[in-house]
């Protein structure tokens, strides 16, 4: 009888093991959101990778990891008044190499941090090449703007075998996470740039399921850092949707004019979280640091542009405009300085530096 009662009484507690649910945290409230902004003050910064990287495996594979570039210029940054970067990452570099990836990500932390910079971290990402590799990353294409990003996970989610690459992912972001959970120099995660895809061949609201793991795996993790996911673009009507009611504080992207970037930033006002636009600036968009940073300043809402030093990824070159005949284009579309730390336009690092200091 005591063997029949004790078989009985673990069969109960397997039962309840297995049906046991993995806590996954609510949305923060308005209240938690907006006291958590406050600490932080006016976010300004760029979009960072270093000049010597064309994409974001170049920029963290151990191989070609360049803390020194990385130090120089986000001192440049620093300089102007800059006080956050945001900064994409790439599952690939995570699986080939996980602990050493991670202790990359925390020296640059560490050198950022001395910058007096705080970092916004990408995970997923639905823009630019849609296949990659690992090891040596492909030469700029003369001309071409983003010649070598890698989406993430690109084709290998949407034209492969889900069942495989899901668990990696998972993995991944539930790590990385885990890791630097609680760690201050780190403002935001930001789960998934421009789902949906731009240029090209568009994934659309194909993306929508794997936003929503992301989401979910983010808040089983339950970071002390807030988690969003930015909008970008309204014809996508369930992803801009989805993104707006799960993100903790509202991130946005937009390369249009004052006019166009005071309605959207109307327009999401209503949502009564903290704001941060974390694109924008393309100069033959008319989306300028003359206009645009004295809005959003203005208005408390974080300031993340586009590109801090022209380099490998060709950012000084249009979207839909190669020049591969043209060293430099008379009107640069993105980025601040020159390689030797020199401003594209002294006229608009004094505007920064008037905003910033």
């Amino acid at each position: 009888m005591k063997k029949i009662l004790l078989s009985f009484f673990i069969g109960i507690m397997l039962i309840a093991c297995s049906q046991k649910t993995v806590s996954v945290r609510e949305i923060w409230t308005k209240e938690q959101a907006n006291e958590w902004y406050q600490q932080w003050g006016w976010l300004r910064g760029c979009d960072f990778i270093p000049s010597t990287a064309i994409n974001q495996l170049e920029m963290w594979q151990a191989d070609t990891f360049d803390p020194v570039t990385i130090d120089r210029e986000l001192g440049w940054a620093e300089d102007i008044g800059m006080n956050c970067m945001r900064v994409y990452l790439h599952h690939l570099v995570w699986e080939t190499d996980q602990e050493g990836f991670k202790k990359r990500l925390n020296e640059y932390l560490t050198i950022a941090d001395k910058h007096h910079i705080s970092t916004i971290f990408v995970f997923l990402d639905d823009c630019w090449n849609p296949t990659y590799q690992a090891g040596k990353q492909p030469e700029p294409q003369p001309g071409v703007h983003n010649s070598g990003w890698a989406r993430d996970p690109g084709d290998l989610y949407y034209k492969g075998d889900t069942a495989v690459i899901l668990p990696v992912l998972e993995n991944y972001v539930k790590d990385i996470l885990t890791t630097f959970k609680d760690d201050k120099r780190i403002v935001l995660w930001d789960l998934y740039n421009e789902p949906g895809g731009s240029g090209g061949y568009r994934y659309g609201e194909r993306s929508l399921p794997l936003l929503q793991k992301i989401f979910t795996w983010g808040r089983t993790v339950n970071p002390s850092q807030p988690l969003s996911a930015g909008v970008w673009d309204m014809s996508l009507t369930n992803l801009n949707k989805f993104q707006l009611e799960n993100s903790d504080v509202i991130t946005y992207h937009t390369y249009e004019g004052l006019d166009s970037h005071r309605q959207l930033i109307d327009t999401l006002k209503q949502y009564g979280r903290p704001m941060i636009c974390t694109e924008y600036m393309a100069r033959t968009q008319n989306s300028t640091f003359q206009d645009i940073m004295p809005m959003l300043k203005k208005e408390n809402i974080g300031a993340i542009n586009w590109g801090l030093v022209a380099g490998k990824t060709n950012t000084i070159f249009a979207w839909d405009t190669p020049l591969p005949d043209v060293a430099e284009p008379s009107l640069w579309f993105h980025d601040i300085f020159r390689g030797d730390g020199t401003p594209y336009s002294i006229e608009e690092v004094e505007c920064i530096r008037s905003l910033t200091k």
